[in-house]
C-alpha cells in the first residue's frame, strides 16, 4: 500500500484523512497539524497518529496531500519535494504566482507524481459530458457561495472562481489572448464579488461570475457551441445537452423548431446523461494514488494548476488596476 501523510487538520484536512482511510490502496501513516486545536479533534474523531515534526512525517510516507492553508503551500510542498516524494496540494496551489511557477520547475527536477486538488473535475454532472465533443465559442459560469469565513484569506477569485477557470481551460483548446475584469472587496481585504470576461485566440469568450456574499449557493456552467448547448450544475450534479439537427432524429426527446416561412425546420434533441454519484474528493484521491502506481500523468497536473493560477492572477489584476483609476 502507498504510505501517505496529511499537512493539515482543519475542517477539509480532516475530510480528506477519512476518505484516505477508506481507499484500499492508501495508508495513512499520520497527519501534521501545529495548530493544538485541530490536532486533539482529528486525533479524538479520526484516531489518527499526530506527528509534531514534520520532516518525520514526510520521511515516514511515499506521498504527502497538503491541506493546510494557502500562503504554506508553497513551503510544504518545497520541503515534500526536497525529500522526493509525491504530492497533492488542494488548490490554490500556492499563494501568489511566483511561487506557482517555482514549484512547477521543482516537480520536474524532483521527478514525482503532483497533482491540484481542482475537484470540480471530479464532479459527476462533468464527468457526465467529459467526452463530449466540446468546441465552444461562448461559456457562462456563476458560482455563488453563502459566506463563509474560511476561504477569506484569499480574494473570492483564487478561493470559488478558480474552480470555473480550470473547467474552462480544459474545455477550450486555445491561449487566453485577453481578460477583462471588475470586483469589489466587501468584507475583506481582496475582492468578495467578481466577475470577469475571459477572450481566447480562436474567439471563444467566457463570462465568469463568482461571489461568496450570496442569499443562495450556486454553481452553474453554460457551454455554447454551434449546433448544441450544454448545460452543467455542479451544485444540483445534473447536466442537460441540447443538440440541433436539421433532420429529425428517431428519439422521443426531439422537438420540432419552426423557423419561419421559407425557412427549412430544425430539430432540437434533448438529453440528459446518466448521473453516476461519487465522492468526488475521494475519487480525486484515488486518481491520484493511480497515477502513482500506473506511472502515468496526474489527472489534474502542476502545469494545469499553473495555468488556472495565471488566468486568476489576470483577472484580479485587472480588478486592481480598475480600483487604483
Amino acid at each position: 500500500m502507498l504510505k501517505i501523510g496529511v499537512l493539515g487538520a482543519g475542517h477539509l484536512g480532516k475530510i480528506h484523512m477519512k476518505l484516505i482511510n477508506e481507499i484500499d490502496v492508501l495508508e495513512l501513516v499520520g497527519f501534521y497539524d501545529p495548530n493544538d486545536s485541530n490536532a486533539q479533534k482529528a486525533e479524538e474523531k479520526l484516531q489518527v497518529k499526530r506527528y509534531t515534526d514534520l520532516e518525520e512525517l514526510i520521511h515516514s510516507c511515499d506521498a504527502i496531500d497538503i491541506v493546510t492553508s494557502t500562503i504554506s503551500h508553497f513551503e510544504c510542498a518545497r520541503l515534500v519535494l526536497k525529500n522526493t516524494k509525491h504530492v497533492f496540494i488542494e488548490k490554490p496551489m500556492t499563494s501568489t504566482l511566483e511561487e506557482a511557477f517555482q514549484l512547477v520547475e521543482l516537480i520536474k527536477e524532483a521527478n514525482v507524481k503532483a497533482q491540484i486538488g481542482h475537484v470540480e473535475r471530479f464532479n459527476p454532472a462533468f464527468l457526465a459530458v467529459k467526452d463530449y465533443a466540446f468546441d465552444p465559442m461562448f461559456i457562462e459560469t456563476h458560482r455563488l457561495a453563502q459566506f463563509n469565513p474560511r476561504g477569506t484569506d484569499v480574494s473570492v477569485i483564487h478561493d470559488l472562481m478558480i474552480h470555473d477557470i480550470d473547467i474552462i481551460l480544459k474545455l477550450v483548446n486555445a491561449n487566453v489572448k485577453n481578460i477583462h475584469a471588475s470586483g469589489v472587496p466587501i468584507i475583506s481585504d481582496s475582492p468578495d464579488i467578481a466577475n470577469a470576461r475571459i477572450e481566447f485566440d480562436n474567439g471563444c469568450v467566457a463570462n465568469v461570475t463568482a461571489s461568496r456574499l450570496s442569499v443562495k449557493n450556486m454553481r452553474k456552467t453554460r457551454i455554447f457551441q454551434r449546433d448544441s448547448y450544454v448545460s452543467i450544475d455542479f451544485l444540483e450534479k445534473k447536466t442537460e445537452i441540447f443538440k440541433l439537427y436539421n433532420e429529425q432524429p428517431s428519439d422521443i426527446n426531439t422537438f420540432e423548431l419552426d423557423l419561419g416561412e421559407n425557412k427549412q425546420k430544425k430539430y432540437i434533441h434533448f438529453d440528459t446523461p446518466e448521473i453516476i454519484p461519487v465522492n468526488s474528493i475521494k475519487m480525486e484521491l484515488e486518481s491520484f494514488a493511480n497515477s502513482i502506481y500506473q506511472n502515468k500523468e496526474t489527472e489534474v497536473t502542476a502545469m494545469d494548476g499553473l495555468k488556472a493560477m495565471e488566468v486568476a492572477y489576470g483577472v484580479l489584476d485587472k480588478i486592481q488596476r480598475l480600483n487604483i483609476i
